[in-house]
């Protein structure tokens, strides 16, 4: 964001994502729909929230819970009907939020019409449609190690799936019923974006981009593309995979393609796994029209050990500072930060870097004030308002995530985790922690369901639920809303300087905001423990307590706030100050 432009719509807004299948079922058949939605949308107006982002709503089998999409101009029967989501829209534009749809272009489902046709033939029109290669020279197709290429999945197992028809292999990424789109193809990309322009003719307010910084493969002048990196028989392929040597040709087309003239209105968001701050800029850069924020993953993997999202560990909360501020000052000048904690793949942030026992709602509002209060567009994922917890799902057969059960399954068929082990490994990094009913009330299925929900719900929705969070004016969800009140209010939460206070401390997440208004110091005790820092930018004495997670204000002495455990603190320089 350059300093010399007027400011973007969004810099102040706050995104509020719904993961359609766990917010509210309206037909009891235990999934979250689109007429479930229009019952709680006076919640979404009460906190205050800008922008609703949908998780896929699209036609879909359903193998990675809609992330496999097989009509991209259709609504999946489960959530409703294209007539419903216009009623959605419609709803949400007339209480003042604007809609963002998910866009899943790096795959499609097996079972999409284009898919079909491509796997039908060698000779079919839309056979390079897709990635389709050999299996080695020399090898049994189909056994293990033929694969065209030793790439791995990230859900497990080979990239590759080898499929008899044509005797050749296509490339997923993903899932294996979630072949990649060859985006090399032209007429690929006139089709997608041909989709796109018929979705915001519809109505919506723009998209968020799923791995979209993965859709440029690295292919050699002869259509070879190169083995990863690793010893075991499915190695590392990223760096073949991610930002590509077409990926900004790319995004540069598809702005040309498609937003050219409406691009003001819209929010542009791109998930963008292993980016750096280098390529954040390059994103995000206003001058370079391609999106407006991404989501980068760095400060998501700092509490993970060498086994990845099921293997956590202790965060370092030096780290987390550290990375935070670099992507802060690496976006400042030219570029857009997006902010979250929490999303349908992340576990619940409060259980993650908080304490979800004793402190749930003094760590759920330390944690949401520390982040809303940097410089970004804050997103907020249904349940985190409420100060929602993982689930400690008991057993292995309560979970319902491909990525989870294909973990699982591959760890017991090598012996690696006993069943206790692999209980405690997904009860801490499962992505399913996230897609737990939101919990409405004390009822039964916390409000969600009058049937079966398709998850289990979280046990703890008897005390954690919206109904008694909207009674307690010290809940999380109040604190949301002070929260969102701010940034809406204050220039200087939206477009004010940030500047780390004191960086080496392991406790305390504590940071300046200055520029055109009163500067801020923010303070978040990371710990169970009672902690002390020194406050800069203001005087302490004088300064006006914005904001606090506490009954009353924290002890100031001199410079020094005392924060008590988990207390956030918000203050603001006096005018004179």
């Amino acid at each position: 964001m350059s300093p010399n432009e007027p400011p973007a719509w969004w810099t102040g807004a706050v995104v509020y994502q719904i993961y359609p299948r766990s917010f509210q079922d309206s037909d009891g058949d235990g999934v979250g729909d689109l007429r479930g939605v229009l019952q709680r949308i006076d919640h979404l107006v009460e906190l205050g929230v800008d922008v609703v982002w949908f998780s896929p709503l699209y036609r879909s089998p359903q193998d990675d819970n809609g992330y496999d999409i097989s009509d991209y101009r259709d609504v999946d029967p489960i959530f409703g009907t294209l007539a419903d989501l216009d009623q959605v829209v419609s709803a949400l534009h007339a209480r003042g939020i604007k809609v963002v749809m998910d866009l899943v272009v790096n795959h499609t489902s097996d079972e999409h019409p284009w898919f079909i046709e491509s796997r039908s033939s060698k000779d079919n029109p839309k056979r390079d449609w897709y990635w389709w290669r050999p299996p080695r020279e020399g090898m049994v197709p189909g056994s293990p190690g033929a694969e065209s290429t030793n790439w791995g999945s990230y859900f497990s197992g080979p990239a590759w799936e080898f499929d008899r028809t044509t005797g050749e292999y296509y490339l997923h990424l993903f899932s294996r019923k979630q072949p990649d789109l060859n985006w090399e193809n032209p007429e690929v990309r006139t089709a997608i974006y041909d989709m796109m322009r018929w979705w915001l003719d519809r109505g919506i307010d723009g998209f968020r981009m799923d791995v979209i910084n993965l859709i440029s493969k690295t292919v050699g002048d002869d259509g070879s593309l190169a083995d990863g990196v690793g010893d075991g028989l499915y190695g590392d392929n990223r760096a073949h995979t991610v930002n590509g040597p077409r990926l900004h040709e790319f995004l540069h087309e598809m702005h040309r393609e498609v937003f050219e003239g409406r691009r003001d209105s819209l929010l542009l968001v791109g998930e963008t796994p292993g980016a750096t701050v280098e390529d954040g800029r390059l994103f995000t850069d206003p001058a370079r029209g391609e999106l407006d924020m991404v989501f980068t993953f760095e400060h998501m993997h700092l509490d993970h050990g060498p086994g990845g999202r099921f293997d956590l560990r202790p965060l370092d909360l030096r780290a987390l500072k550290a990375t935070m501020a670099r992507w802060q000052a690496g976006l400042f000048d030219a570029g857009w930060n997006a902010l979250y904690w929490c999303n349908h793949d992340q576990p619940r942030i409060v259980s993650r870097f908080g304490d979800d026992g004793a402190y749930r709602r003094e760590s759920a509002t330390m944690l949401a004030t520390v982040l809303h209060l940097h410089r970004g567009t804050p997103y907020v994922y249904q349940g985190e308002e409420l100060g929602m917890t993982d689930a400690h799902f008991g057993e292995l057969t309560d979970y319902r995530d491909i990525e989870s059960i294909r973990y699982a399954a591959e760890s017991r068929a090598h012996g690696r985790l006993t069943d206790e082990q692999l209980v405690e490994a997904l009860a801490a990094g499962s992505r399913d922690n996230a897609r737990t009913p939101v919990q409405w009330d004390a009822g039964p299925s916390a409000g969600f369901t009058s049937g079966e929900p398709w998850i289990g719900v979280n046990p703890n929705h008897t005390s954690v639920n919206a109904e008694a969070e909207r009674a307690d004016p010290a809940s999380v969800f109040h604190h949301y809303r002070r929260l969102i009140q701010l940034r809406h209010e204050d220039r200087v939460v939206r477009l004010g300087d940030f500047a780390l206070v004191e960086p080496d401390h392991s406790h305390v997440y504590a940071f300046t905001r200055s520029g055109d208004g009163p500067s801020l110091f923010v303070a978040g005790n990371f710990s169970g423990e009672p902690q002390q820092v020194g406050v800069t930018g203001m005087d302490a004495a004088r300064a006006e307590l914005v904001l606090g997670n506490y009954a009353d204000p924290p002890e100031v002495e001199d410079s020094t706030v005392w924060l008590r455990p988990w207390e956030a603190v918000v203050l603001r320089a006096g005018t004179d100050g």
